[in-house]
This record gives structure tokens, C-alpha cells and sequence, in this order.
């Protein structure tokens, strides 16, 4: 298993290197690049955050050298261009920009923000609690729901009780998970009927004044919509796929052969079949946290106004905030590649009888 893990860790260079070259190339062909919102702003034309900070890391331009080539640059003294390509570092070629962003990350330097005076990591730390409590909260308890769920109405597959919660299951997954959460604003935050919860933010403006018990209450009331709405769609996936992972293992031989050496229904089901049946869900809890807590859904955050890792990558996409989207990029990515080693040795940990390196052989 060692060199298994070996040979991924060692992937993952190759890996994403391809991830940032195939990003930056991409970039070098997108108008509106930040020294064009500078020359938008600066013309009154353009709509981005106030002042830009130099120094913000060797990224891509959307657009290349000269002041001729920035479109609504007309009548701007060419050194004002000049000077904005050295700030932002495009005076130098893409290549050797490329190269040099690299050499940052490796270093763990990613850069501060063009248009927000703050490094990338502080930038990312920010944002974190909130995408923090979605994608953790959000994980737990569609596991906590689902999985007794899932095994319930496998035991009791075509009963009345399999039937009508098949019913609610596939209405909340055809909920738009932002549809339900203006839903949840409407009838509990003040919308038209109750004010039970609050309508925005993590926290009330006095938390610091609160007791320990009161923070950690005023927390969850904060959270307690934001993740619900986020929740229902999981949850109804997640509830599908351990009801099929239990009705596939009921259905094998070696549960007849449990049950006719009499055997207790129970000492069945959660003896033989539940560590056969969960090897997909329990083994997939690190991909599946990472994949709510990545994609921390921007309309909620938006809804909810909540000021995530979401609304960070919108708007950074959206001013050509380029440190910003790589550092994030690079961060992320990483990430995502490790979660896919825990991932694998989450199968080993519940089913030792599993042995990757066995299977590449």
C-alpha cells in the first residue's frame, strides 16, 4: 500500500502542472483583462473594486504588451500603460510569467489580490468559516439522514413506507437547491410569514459580547437555514444510493447462508451486510465533503448573504482578480487530488480485503 500511495503522491504533480497550464493558457485568450477595468474605471466605464495593488504575483493578462492592443486605452498617456503592465507584471513574456508563478507556489507565495490589498491566503482564510460550516454541516447530516434511511427502506423495499418516501425523496431532489432556500426566507426569516431565523450573515454583530454557550447557539441559528438549503439535494442522492448498495448485497448468496444458519435478522444485516453495502458511502465521505465545501454554492451565499469561498471565486472571476483565481486554483486543487488518495484508503480502512497495489499489478 505504501508504494501505492507513493506513486499518487507523485502523480499529483504532473497532475497539476496540467491544471495550471491548460487555466493560464485558456486566460491568455479572454478580453477584459484587469488592466482593462483599470482603463474602463479610470474612464468612468467599468464597475470594479476601488484601487488596485501591484505586486499581486506573475499571472496571466487577457491581454498582451503595447497600450495599442487594450481596447478604450485611446487618449491614455502611453507611460500610464506602461506603468500599469509593470504593477501588474505583464510587461514580461507569458512564458517566463508562468515559470515564475510557479516558483511562487512552490514557495507557497501566492500573491496578494489586484483589487483588494490582501495576500491570497489571508483572502482564502477569511472566507473559509463559512464555506467551512456548509460544506461540513451540509455532509453530516445528509449522512446522519440518510444512510438510516436508505437502510430502512431497503429492508422494507416495496412497502408503503418505501413508497411515499421514494415520493418526498424525488420531489426534494427536483428542488432547485436555490428555489428552496428563497422558500426558507419566505416562511422563516421574515420574508411574508415568521421571523424565526435571521436573514443574513454568520453571526449577530454582538457575538463577541456572548457567552460561549450563547456563540455557539447564535452560531447554528445563523446556520441552520444556509445549511438545509444546501442539504436537501445530498441528501436525496445519498439516501438512493445506500437504499441500491443494501438491496444489492440482500440480494447475494452469502446473506442466504447467514440467514439459514439462523442467524437474527439484525445480526445479518448489520454483521455481514452493512460493512458490504456502506464500502461505497463511508469510503466516498472525504470526496463528498470536499465537493460541498469546493463548490459552496454562490446563489446560496448570495441568498443567505454569506461571504464564502463562492462569492470570492465569482468576483474575483469577475474583476480578473488573476492571483486570486490561481492562488485558489492551485490551493484547491491540491486539495482535491490528496482527498482522492484519503478517498482510497477510506476502501482499504473499511474493506481490507482491498489492495490497489494488487490491482495495478
Amino acid at each position: 500500500m505504501g508504494a501505492y500511495i507513493l506513486r499518487r503522491l507523485l502523480l499529483i504533480i504532473p497532475t497539476l502542472l496540467g491544471i495550471m497550464i491548460i487555466n493560464f493558457t485558456l486566460v491568455q485568450f479572454v478580453p477584459g483583462g484587469p488592466i482593462e477595468q483599470i482603463i474602463a474605471q479610470v474612464q468612468g466605464q467599468g464597475d470594479v473594486f476601488e484601487g488596485f495593488a501591484g505586486g499581486g504575483g506573475e499571472v496571466a493578462s487577457g491581454s498582451g504588451g503595447g497600450s495599442d492592443e487594450y481596447a478604450g486605452a485611446r487618449g491614455l498617456p502611453p507611460d500610464f500603460i506602461e506603468e500599469l503592465e509593470r504593477e501588474f507584471g505583464f510587461d514580461k513574456p507569458p512564458v517566463e510569467r508562468f515559470l515564475n508563478m510557479l516558483w511562487n507556489y512552490m514557495r507557497l507565495d501566492f500573491g496578494e489580490s489586484y483589487f483588494r490589498s490582501i495576500s491570497v491566503i489571508d483572502l482564502v482564510l477569511e472566507k473559509m468559516p463559512v464555506s467551512i460550516s456548509l460544506g461540513l454541516w451540509s455532509t453530516l447530516i445528509a449522512y446522519a439522514i440518510s444512510i438510516p434511511l436508505g437502510i430502512k427502506k431497503a429492508v422494507q423495499d416495496g412497502s408503503s413506507f418505501d413508497t411515499w418516501t421514494s415520493g418526498v425523496i424525488i420531489v426534494a431532489y427536483a428542488i432547485p437547491g436555490f428555489l428552496f432556500a428563497i422558500l426558507l426566507l419566505v416562511l422563516f426569516a421574515g420574508g411574508s410569514y415568521w421571523q424565526i431565523f435571521p436573514l443574513r450573515g454568520l453571526t449577530s454583530d454582538n457575538w463577541e459580547m456572548l457567552s460561549w454557550p450563547a456563540k455557539i447557539a447564535d452560531y447554528f441559528w445563523h446556520i441552520a437555514l444556509p445549511v438545509i438549503a444546501s442539504t436537501i439535494a445530498a441528501f436525496a442522492t445519498l439516501t438512493l444510493l445506500t437504499k441500491n448498495s443494501f438491496l444489492d448485497e440482500i440480494k447475494k448468496h452469502y446473506v442466504m447462508t447467514a440467514r439459514a444458519k439462523g442467524l437474527t435478522e439484525r445480526r445479518v444485516l448489520y454483521g455481514h451486510v452493512f460493512r458490504n453495502a456502506m464500502l461505497i458511502v463511508i469510503a466516498g465521505f472525504p470526496a463528498v465533503f470536499i465537493g460541498v465545501f469546493f463548490s459552496g454554492s454562490l446563489i446560496i451565499e448570495t441568498i443567505f448573504s454569506l461571504d464564502g469561498l463562492g462569492r470570492l471565486g465569482f468576483e474575483a472571476a469577475v474583476a480578473r482578480d488573476y492571483p486570486v483565481i490561481f492562488g485558489t486554483l492551485f490551493i484547491f486543487g491540491l486539495i482535491g487530488l490528496v482527498v482522492g488518495i484519503l478517498s482510497d484508503l477510506m476502501y482499504v480502512l473499511v474493506d481490507p480485503r482491498i489492495d490497489f497495489e494488487k490491482r495495478e499489478g
